[in-house]
């Protein structure tokens, strides 16, 4: 069956409403984007043509037998039931094995569904009765391996260029999961846009993953810096926090394709956090302080 935008739209409008009826506590259902109700509505009343963001949000799952939650991130393509949602389940209590195979698994399984149906009330179903042995099997080889070696950590920072980042809704994504993932560092707007997170390694490659999806273009990681320690990876760390970072633009402020970056300032804003090398890896030509 074939469906138009518009008819797929109120469909994933019907049944996220199901999904806030049947998870009416707050927090068991988080909008990627507070206005999505006002956005899709005002698409669908026909008050506005252009089409709104595809529809994200995060499903907190509860594992009644364990007292665990999984967490299920959706983001929906506009052509969604016709073709597949895009899901990312994750939990404080899952290793990252066995977070890769619950996905690997969650995926086979919605792909196994008949194609055109409504499937997101199926994927926390299927969390819900199916989660428990790969909590179990982290708790157990988490249990073992403090027995067998002290805890490493390993920590990555990660160098991410983008043609431009202007876009409220995007930095908003960009700072929120930055947030919810313990990451400290900086993002850049302007022409050229930067983004450098620092913090526990499956954490940077989480945020990687969600930022750049559904479809970012024009976006990088140039360059990884990772180290290994034991228990506690602050001290590695050259940001206290994640920064909103802008320095005064080249050209008109408000024309957003001038807006550009003052790569002087940020040259010298990367020597007092000890990454002067990082110039050269993300422009391609040596950084020449100011006074020069």
């Amino acid at each position: 069956m074939t469906r138009t935008v518009k008819e797929n739209i109120e469909l994933q409008m019907s049944e996220l409403e199901m999904l806030f009826s049947m998870f009416p506590n707050k927090g068991e259902i988080t909008l990627q984007d507070d206005n999505t109700f006002l956005n899709v509505q005002q698409y669908l009343n026909n008050a506005s043509e252009a089409l709104p963001h595809k529809i994200e949000y995060m499903v907190s799952v509860a594992i009644d037998e364990l007292k665990e939650r999984v967490n299920l991130q959706v983001t929906l393509p506009y052509d969604y039931p016709n073709a597949a949602p895009q899901l990312f389940a994750r939990s404080d209590a899952v290793d990252r094995p066995q977070q890769l195979q619950l996905n690997k698994d969650l995926a086979s399984y919605i792909a196994s569904l008949e194609s055109g149906e409504l499937c997101i009330w199926t994927a926390v179903q299927w969390l819900q009765e199916n989660s428990s042995p790969y909590l179990e099997n982290s708790k157990f080889s988490s249990a073992r391996e403090s027995k067998e070696k002290v805890v490493k950590t390993f920590f990555n920072r990660m160098w991410i260029y983008s043609h431009h980042i202007y876009r409220q809704e995007l930095r908003k994504k960009i700072f929120d999961c930055a947030k919810k993932l313990n990451l400290t560092g900086f993002c850049l707007t302007g022409k050229p846009g930067i983004i450098c997170v620092e913090g526990i390694k499956e954490n940077c490659e989480e945020f990687w993953h969600v930022i750049r999806y559904p479809n970012w273009k024009h976006i990088s990681c140039k360059h990884v810096e990772s180290a290994e320690t034991e228990g506690n990876e602050d001290h590695l760390r050259r940001f206290h926090s994640f920064e909103d970072l802008q320095f005064q633009a080249h050209g008109d402020y408000g024309l957003r394709n001038d807006y550009h970056m003052d790569l002087g300032q940020f040259l010298e804003f990367l020597k007092e956090h000890q990454s002067e090398h990082i110039f050269q890896i993300l422009f391609g030509i040596e950084g020449k302080s100011s006074d020069n």
